[in-house]
């Protein structure tokens, strides 16, 4: 794929990010497995990435925001889509996902916003992260509004991951190549070994504690993360709780101090606040009232 640099200039961009395409391209590339339960992308940290990237290419020109378009069964956000939600210059658009797990409707959200900036003169750039080809009326209709359009692509693990007609009608093409995509990436470990089959790091026990929401906010990212890994269906057998099975309330724990590299053991409060966090987006996938811990 070619790489061009449009000329910089002081005009208003914004990124559209397809993060079907974008997650399963860099599984591909730099974990070698499309399956989204296979590993884990920070995605706070892609899309800093990301951003910088378009700093790079418009030195001078002012960013509008990132449209992050994900799939989410029935649209109700997931832990990890209300964290991005969160972030500052980002709007989260939902798509729903089928029983495959495939998105549907996404492709006619970014769309309707690139038609609807484009012709509303809001921006003068539009930087496209995505390889579907549906897309192509949608890059053809902002170009008769006088918007440039940027199609950014992962670097392919193998053939091509970009539908040729879409990087044809492109203005500008980019590759984000391995080194870009590999730090927001990291497998994930199989959730079922036990601590003496998979021991944990060193941890301190020493320094300032993590605080009781940031340990809960912890809970709810692994209970995310096994429900990627392991599936919703091994998942709900833990339902309704309160009560964690001694195996994997220790794999719980070992998985946060693994993180956050600090000992929770002596700090009952914080292994509470845990368990609360990883019932409380259970209790969310599954539609279960919340009740307290026994």
């Amino acid at each position: 794929m070619r790489l061009v640099s449009a000329p910089p200039h002081a005009g208003t961009h914004a990124l559209f990010v397809d993060v079907g395409y974008v997650y399963a391209a860099i599984g591909l590339l730099v974990a070698g497995t499309a399956e989204r339960r296979a590993f884990r992308v920070d995605a706070e940290f892609l899309i800093s990435s990301l951003i910088d990237e378009a700093r790079a290419v418009f030195p001078e020109g002012r960013l509008l925001r990132v449209y992050w378009y994900d799939g989410a069964r029935n649209r109700v956000p997931t832990f990890e889509q209300k964290q991005v939600a969160e972030l500052p210059d980002v709007k989260v658009r939902l798509g729903n996902l089928n029983a495959h797990n495939q998105q549907k409707g996404v492709d006619s959200l970014i769309r309707s916003d690139l038609e609807s900036l484009a012709r509303n003169r809001a921006i003068e750039d539009a930087v496209v992260v995505s390889g579907d080809e549906d897309l192509v009326l949608a890059v053809e209709a902002a170009q008769s509004y006088g918007v440039r359009v940027h199609l950014w692509g992962i670097e392919p693990a193998y053939g091509m991951n970009q539908a040729e007609p879409l990087v044809w009608e492109a203005d500008v093409t980019r590759t984000l190549h391995h080194d870009f995509c590999a730090p927001c990436i990291f497998q994930q470990p199989p959730v079922t070994a036990t601590p003496a089959a998979n021991p944990a790091p060193q941890r301190t026990t020493g320094g300032t504690p993590p605080t009781f929401d940031q340990v809960w906010r912890l809970g709810g990212k692994i209970a995310e993360r096994w429900l990627g890994a392991r599936g919703r269906e091994d998942m709900a057998g833990l339902m309704p709780g309160p009560r964690l099975p001694e195996n994997v309330d220790k794999a719980l724990l070992v998985d946060a101090e693994g993180e956050l590299q600090f000992s929770l053991r002596p700090h009952e409060d914080l292994r509470r606040a845990l368990r609360n966090g990883f019932w409380d987006r259970l209790n969310q996938e599954f539609g279960v009232t919340p009740h307290g811990e026994g």
